[in-house]
């Protein structure tokens, strides 16, 4: 079987298990007990109906048991982690990029539909990605770009104050000035996350880059359904994404 085959199903498969800590992680209850069941009859899902992708198309996105809807949100995650994990091959092979990056894409990708949905970011996720993400810069010097540990393991710290420093100010001045919470605590830990993974050179490039999205969406939103507020996590990690991929030659055009 060929090899990328084998990665978009190990993505998908991957991405079915993000589904289960999406649903249960902002719900406080064990990524293991019970076994994965309808969250509407509470009917235990049979193996052949978990199959990532395939089964959603053959139930016709309904519960084989209730009949009530299987939320659409269950495929997409699978098919983005799918071609995600596909994306990291076919910029880095499989090198310890691959692999390290991958971790932190899921991470990202939970992240972003934890807060989509319940507009908070759990600490169980960035937290210890803070410490994987210098372990990494420590043992894989070059996802930093860096030949030598110690150079990587500064570049790491540094990208973890960046990150989560930019954030916080911005949250600071936003309270100063409009006298209300303009970002959340889960933001500044995801920012400096991703610092921790890509330094604090491509941090920054993300800090400038999310923006962008978030208002374009956020416009949207006002228009259509008059939102004041919506979550910033998930274009922080569209950003940091489109950084992993294209922030090295972004910055070389800028400096250049």
């Amino acid at each position: 079987m060929p090899i990328k085959i084998l990665i978009f199903i190990l993505g998908s498969v991957i991405g079915s298990f993000l589904n289960v800590c999406i649903y249960r992680l902002p719900r406080g209850e064990s990524l293991a007990f019970p076994p994965s069941h309808c969250p509407h009859c509470n009917n235990k899902i049979r193996w052949f109906d978990n199959i990532p992708i395939i089964s959603y198309a053959l139930l016709r996105a309904r519960c084989r048991f209730c009949a009530r809807p299987i939320s659409s949100r269950y495929v997409i995650v699978e098919l983005t982690q799918a071609l995600l994990l596909l994306a990291f091959y076919e910029a880095f092979g499989l090198g310890p990029e691959f692999f390290i990056f991958s971790l932190l894409g899921a991470a990202l990708i939970t992240a972003t539909f934890i807060d989509f949905e319940h507009q908070l970011i759990p600490d169980v996720i960035t937290l210890p990605g803070i410490f994987i993400g210098l372990a990494a810069a420590f043992l894989f010097p070059s996802i930093m770009t860096e030949t030598e540990s110690s150079s990587a393991v500064v570049n790491s710290l540094a990208g973890i104050l960046a990150g989560g420093g930019s954030i916080y100010a911005v949250g600071l001045f936003g309270r100063w000035a409009f006298k209300k919470e303009a970002m959340g605590g889960g933001d500044v830990k995801l920012m400096a996350m991703i610092g921790a993974f890509i330094g604090w050179k491509l941090v920054l490039l993300v800090f400038f880059t999310a923006p962008f999205f978030g208002s374009v969406v956020g416009i949207i939103l006002k228009i259509k359904d008059n939102r004041e507020i919506i979550p910033y996590g998930p274009y922080i990690s569209l950003a940091a994404i489109i950084t992993i991929f294209y922030g090295n030659e972004i910055l070389k055009r800028l400096i250049f």
